[in-house]
């Protein structure tokens, strides 16, 4: 691949990690593959995006949008005004940068961003992490080049000639983690807890209760390091503490690869890009998927990797702390299990998906040179 001209890639998408990092792990496949690209980042004005992405060295702006789905009617009547504006916006930063091609990674931004590029004559490609899209790819999936997709069960909700099964691209680092050869403690288990990049205050109450509640003597043995948000951090910490466990808590953790190594077995959402991390890592997981997700796509994503043998799955409604505690002393004590489960997740795994995406992007790049020379 090395050897070809460098690209102009604009990557938008954003509002959560989740899409932020498979944009991450989607240029810098572009950059290692075709030395000399260059990257801009078109996404929310949060505070989050813009240091995270300028650690990873990428620059970034930002178009004044809101989202559209689940809005009372004001805030709807707010949003539909808006969206001239954003695409005004969109159009300013895309003729600034003369993109080759616009990369969108779903959340709200992409929907103005890539429609200007479409109105602008740019390549434009989209990738969905979820099974079930967002609002904006589907509505996008109509104008896109190209579709890529994380999962096979979100391939339903889009036009069948322009998808291509991809995966879900992880972060570099983690990609190395995962050619590492893990060592594990034979005799001590660690738990790693992700509630996602902003908390989850109904599973972390579950994992305290289950640790610290009736029934918690039994897994006095486990290792626990738990990301539970802002919102819990002291009072999960101060649990932990008053019950003697061996825990380490931190509201966010952004040293994810250092955990990963240590980690035996997960107890997580179920968002996409945190699934495409566990799988290529080979990692069990018992996973209780967010309520409140969009169309209810976290339940869906995890029927993939439960499918798979790679992990179980409680619906938080039905899952009490007892019940969660039996199942991490059934997993922790049955390491041939936990052995399985951890290959079987590997399989339901996508190691090429950065690499497949660029070669998605380069492709609709080529097809809009021939149309222009025809």
């Amino acid at each position: 691949m090395k050897g070809s001209r460098p690209v102009r890639l604009l990557l938008t998408g954003g509002g959560t990690g989740g899409h932020l990092f498979p944009a991450i792990a989607a240029a810098e496949a572009f950059q290692a593959g075709y030395p000399g690209t260059e990257v801009l980042f078109v996404g929310t004005r949060r505070k989050m995006d813009a240091v995270s992405l300028g650690s990873y060295g990428f620059t970034s702006c930002s178009v004044h949008c809101y989202g559209l789905k689940g809005k009372n009617p004001a805030e709807l009547l707010k949003a539909l005004a808006v969206l001239p504006v954003s695409l005004v916006q969109a159009v300013g930063h895309i003729r600034r940068f003369r993109p080759d091609v616009v990369l969108g990674v779903g959340g709200y931004v992409t929907g103005p961003v890539v429609t200007a590029a479409r109105l602008l004559g740019i390549p434009t490609v989209i990738h969905e992490q979820n099974s079930v899209p967002g609002l904006a790819n589907r509505k996008l999936a109509r104008i896109a080049d190209r579709i890529c997709l994380s999962l096979p069960d979100s391939g339903e909700f889009f036009p069948g000639g322009k998808t291509v099964l991809t995966g879900n691209p992880v972060r570099q680092e983690i990609a190395d983690l995962a050619r590492q050869e893990r060592r594990q403690d034979a005799e001590n288990l660690t738990v790693l807890v992700l509630g996602g990049s902003q908390g989850a205050h109904g599973l972390n109450m579950l994992v305290r209760d289950a640790f610290c509640g009736p029934g918690g003597e039994l897994l006095r043995g486990i290792r626990l390091v738990h990301q539970t948000g802002e919102r819990d951090e002291a009072e999960i910490r101060k649990c932990y503490r008053d019950a003697g466990l061996q825990a380490e808590v931190a509201a966010f953790i952004r040293d994810m690869p250092s955990v990963y190594r240590r980690a035996d077995l997960l107890v997580s959402r179920a968002g996409a890009t945190t699934l495409s991390e566990l799988a290529i890592l080979g990692l069990p997981a018992i996973l209780v998927p967010y309520p409140f997700a969009a169309d209810n796509h976290q339940e869906k994503n995890a029927g993939y990797y439960v499918r798979s043998g790679g992990a179980v799955m409680f619906r938080e409604r039905e899952l009490t702390a007892a019940a969660l505690a039996a199942a991490l002393v059934r997993i922790s004590g049955d390491r041939a299990g936990r052995q399985r489960m951890g290959e079987a997740m590997r399989r339901a795994a996508f190691p090429d998906a950065a690499k497949a995406i660029v070669a998605v992007c380069r492709q609709v790049i080529k097809n809009g040179e021939k149309e222009q020379h025809v």
